[in-house]
């Protein structure tokens, strides 16, 4: 007599085969345990490495800014806006204190266009004729980030998005070259992704993401760990209004050597010729 077919042992479907059934570098799971954070940490390296490889990317610079910094329409709006609600709530601190700030942003919105036009001038001057060098790359995410990244997309250039996941979601925008939009869980990795090819780091006023971007690079310039990088600040009011550099001096805490490690830039060309003079790049 034939046997049933339920009596026949079928093959276990993923969804419910045990772990340990599982070939390791499929189990999702397994790698997302503790012990699995040398693996994961050395797949994130490798990955964007590879690609880049790839994609024939020679050399970077670094745009760093505010991702709460827009194009000067978009922050004009938002002062009407605000002022508008403080025009219905007047004896309001919180709608002052949102008027002032929009007005301050409005008045650094000017450094999106510059950012874009970073973007477009180092973009159209060293990716000709099948060459990758001093290709922009950014935090992925809006503001500064997304003008710097539009300037390359204006050109129809190459550019880098390092984007991290975060508690609070930030999309990457939409102007970074879809092979090299890159996601990252590690801020580690992707901060060596940032300076593994860098040839530059070009500072916009910014928050803490900037400055922690900022001084991790000067420090690497200050102790010899890397002599390639040149630094440029944008906006020397806003970056001496925040630094004081010369106290920093005159407290024995740097030399005053040290101040030499960076320079300022009010335009998208000057940074560009800075950048270009130091490392003998082709300029416009």
């Amino acid at each position: 007599m034939g046997l049933d077919s339920s009596d026949h042992t079928s093959p276990l479907r993923p969804d419910t085969a045990p772990s340990s059934s599982i070939l390791a570098h499929k189990d999702q799971e397994f790698l997302e345990r503790d012990e699995l954070r040398p693996i994961r940490i050395g797949l994130e390296l490798l990955k964007p490495e590879l690609i880049q490889r790839e994609e024939n990317i020679q050399s970077t610079i670094v745009v760093f800014g505010s991702a709460r910094l827009h194009e000067p329409a978009a922050a004009e709006q938002a002062l009407h806006q605000a002022e508008a609600e403080a025009a219905r709530m007047p004896n309001d601190p919180t709608c002052r204190q949102t008027v002032a700030i929009a007005k301050r942003k409005l008045e650094l919105a000017k450094y999106y266009d510059v950012a874009r036009e970073f973007g477009r001038i180092v973009s159209s001057t060293c990716q000709i004729d099948g060459r990758c060098d001093y290709v922009v790359v950014t935090g992925g995410g809006p503001g500064i980030m997304e003008a710097a990244n539009r300037g390359a997309a204006d050109v129809n250039a190459k550019s880098i998005g390092l984007n991290i996941t975060l508690p609070h979601e930030q999309r990457p925008n939409p102007y970074i070259s879809p092979s090299l939009n890159f996601e990252f869980r590690y801020f580690a990795i992707r901060k060596m992704h940032f300076l593994i090819r860098a040839k530059a780091l070009v500072a916009f006023p910014g928050g803490f993401g900037t400055l922690d971007e900022l001084f991790e690079t000067l420090t690497l310039l200050q102790t010899g760990k890397t002599e390639s990088v040149v630094v440029v600040l944008v906006g020397r009011d806003f970056w001496e209004r925040l630094i004081n550099w010369q106290l920093l001096v005159d407290c024995g805490l740097i030399i005053q050597q040290d101040l030499q490690l960076f320079h300022y830039a009010e335009t998208a060309q000057q940074a560009w010729d800075l950048i270009a003079r130091h490392n003998g790049a082709p300029n416009t």
